[in-house]
């Protein structure tokens, strides 16, 4: 690995351009307003964490249920920037829980293709692969319905694991 001050250099020279840092800010405040939207649309379903920023790798947010809270698993709304895509992913409020839930659910649709636990969470599922950001409102209806879709489906699989 090189010294720290090599990429440092590499990293101030590409924010001085300001593309990455307009980039950066604009994704965190769609975000934002996903969230805004979703508390107003569903906070009768849903009880919604504040904002997370990650490491300018992933900016998300939890949001959870009574029937979620009693098994203490949230969801993520997560956009994966390293992969410019929107993501739900199921976690556990422990790293025990993530795991128990982990061998319940490995075999699930959701887990298909993974032979190993995901890093940070129990399951991802992506729900917009490739984001049209010239058209916020269309992708924030496509979010929305989706992840309504998804969070219901990962709740029936659950459900049905008792």
């Amino acid at each position: 690995m090189k010294k720290l001050s090599h990429y440092v250099a590499i990293y101030k020279d590409q924010l001085d351009k300001g593309d990455i840092l307009i980039a950066y800010n604009e994704l965190v405040k769609f975000v934002m307003k996903l969230r805004v939207d979703f508390i107003k649309n569903h906070s009768e379903d849903y009880a919604f964490s504040g904002m997370l920023h990650g490491y300018m790798d992933y900016t998300y947010f939890y949001y959870t249920n009574d029937f979620l809270k009693s098994k203490k698993l949230k969801l993520g709304l997560v956009l994966n920037h390293l992969e410019m895509r929107f993501e739900i992913w199921l976690l556990g409020n422990t790293k025990a829980i993530q795991k128990n839930y982990w061998n319940l659910l490995k075999a699930s649709k959701w887990n298909k293709d993974k032979s190993e636990m995901p890093e940070y969470s129990i399951l991802e599922a992506v729900i917009e692969n490739e984001p049209d950001f010239d058209n916020l409102t269309q992708l924030t209806q496509k979010i929305e319905s989706k992840l309504i879709m998804v969070s219901e489906e990962i709740i029936q699989d659950i459900k049905q694991l008792d």
